[in-house]
């Protein structure tokens, strides 16, 4: 199914349909700041397998995670760094996503049994409201199968997937170019994992 979404609208009825899709264990495709991404409910461990077999990703590779609410994140990670706090304070939400240890309470098919989790507060208003919708972690990969290019509008997504998706949000097309900025703090100093959004002269004074 796609629900064009005018965002000039009311999004509750959107929100209200993708959330009975991802407490059923389905996957939706919406919008994020780059690309079209793919969303499941990352606390349910078939809907994850599910959304690595859609993809045909192999296992060693970790899925990040897009969070609800900062307030939230301690329940996924093992320790906050200080320095991981401040670059929360700096560049949250936006295009930065952080890796922490991840706890027992995140499933190790998101780890890729690293014991390390990516996690951010995405700063667009539709991928939030989604988490925030379940009041857990979705996932944040982008809407492709692995090693082709991420789609950036709704017709990418339904052409790639061939109806393997439950539910595709269609605000037309996103603005492509690059994806997060990936920043391990689990390490000291911290170390980039990804060039992206956030870029590396932005990280020079915590890093």
């Amino acid at each position: 199914m796609i629900i064009r979404l005018d965002v000039s609208t009311d999004h509750e009825h959107t929100l209200k349909r993708a959330k009975e899709v991802l407490l059923q264990g389905g996957l939706v495709a919406c919008p994020t700041e780059s690309f079209y991404g793919l969303v499941v409910d990352a606390t349910n461990e078939e809907a994850i397998r599910r959304l690595f077999v859609l993809k045909m990703r192999e296992a060693e590779h970790p899925i990040l995670l897009l969070i609800p609410s900062v307030e939230l994140l301690s329940e996924y990670v093992i320790r906050i760094p200080p320095v991981a706090q401040q670059l929360i304070n700096e560049f949250w939400p936006g295009g930065l996503t952080l890796v922490f240890e991840a706890s027992k309470k995140t499933s190790p098919l998101l780890t890729a049994d690293t014991g390390k989790i990516g996690l951010r507060l995405s700063n667009h208003p539709l991928a939030t409201a989604l988490a925030q919708a379940i009041g857990v972690p979705v996932t944040g990969t982008s809407a492709n199968i692995s090693g082709s290019p991420p789609c950036c509008s709704a017709k990418e997504v339904l052409g790639s997937f061939k109806g393997g998706i439950d539910l595709i949000i269609d605000v037309g097309e996103t603005a492509g170019g690059i994806g997060s900025t990936i920043l391990d703090v689990t390490v000291d100093p911290p170390q980039i994992l990804r060039n992206g959004m956030i870029q590396s002269r932005q990280l020079e004074k915590f890093i």
